[in-house]
């Protein structure tokens, strides 16, 4: 029978991750189904557990949005270390005696950039915006790729100071770069080569308080959301950075955890080209 995958979120009614799923599906000849599913704040547990139960096929596994990727990671009987990193999972595993949580966001970003865009952030010089989940879920990936550094800021410096420090001290980082964590006033002076904003800033249309300084010669800005020009966007293009938003990582992460689930990896450039006048 058909396998059965989901993508649990509050709000669920945006999400491109049936339509992605689907054109991978079809384009690997993969008999699954996948559908949104809008769980209630305080019931994703009962909505997963319901999922799993339901008839018309086996359950394999469910993507997880906002605001249910910390609760995920707690569900989860196991799980990976990138996604013990980034303390949440988007990506759940069903197997017959437990569940795994994974976190495929990092990956999906690191994937982009290197594959479509062009940015393999090897040697260069990093800043990541924000101290969030979204920040968090990236930071060891980005690590992994050995920067020349990795600069996390943030508008409270103490938050991104402390998410340095607990980066720098996990096991295997003895042999990365150390992470340094900063506030936005102190940025003044210094430049990057890549430039990551992790923030939710865009979602409202918010500018971040960023020296111009910040943007290198042949800068990439990568705005994490997608769909809109964000201030962020506005202020990198001024300052002659080349732009990106997020929409790769979005399809990337998905193929990241259509490969966990289907040891199958989809090609990306035609749903990304797919997606991209709707998006």
């Amino acid at each position: 029978m058909t396998d059965r995958y989901a993508v649990f979120g509050n709000p669920i009614g945006h999400s491109k991750s049936p339509r992605i799923h689907a054109l991978f599906a079809a384009q690997t000849g993969q008999d699954i189904s996948y559908q949104a599913i809008l769980a209630d704040r305080e019931g994703f547990a009962a909505a997963v557990s319901a999922f799993i139960a339901a008839p018309g096929g086996a359950a394999r596994g469910a993507n997880v949005t906002v605001p249910f990727k910390e609760e995920a990671f707690r569900l989860a009987t196991r799980r990976t270390p990138r996604a013990e990193a980034a303390g949440a999972v988007n990506t759940l595993s069903f197997e017959a005696d437990s569940i795994v949580g994974d976190n495929t966001d990092g990956a999906g970003l690191v994937r982009d950039l290197k594959h479509n865009l062009g940015c393999d952030p090897a040697g260069r010089r990093v800043l990541l915006l924000g101290a969030g989940g979204a920040a968090r879920g990236v930071i060891l990936p980005l690590l992994l790729e050995n920067p020349a550094e990795l600069v996390i800021a943030n508008r409270t410096e103490e938050t991104a100071a402390r998410l340095a420090l607990e980066f720098g001290r996990l096991p295997g980082c003895a042999v990365m770069v150390k992470p340094d964590g900063t506030g936005f006033p102190n940025l003044a002076g210094r430049a990057f080569d890549l430039i990551i904003n992790a923030t939710s800033a865009g979602l409202s249309d918010a500018s971040l308080p960023l020296p111009a300084s910040v943007f290198a010669p042949r800068c990439v800005a990568y705005e994490m959301v997608y769909g809109r020009n964000t201030p962020f966007m506005l202020q990198a293009l001024a300052s002659g950075a080349r732009v990106a938003d997020g929409l790769g990582m979005l399809v990337e992460q998905a193929a990241e955890a259509f490969f966990v689930w289907r040891a199958v990896r989809p090609r990306t450039a035609s749903v990304l080209a797919a997606l991209r006048p709707a998006s």
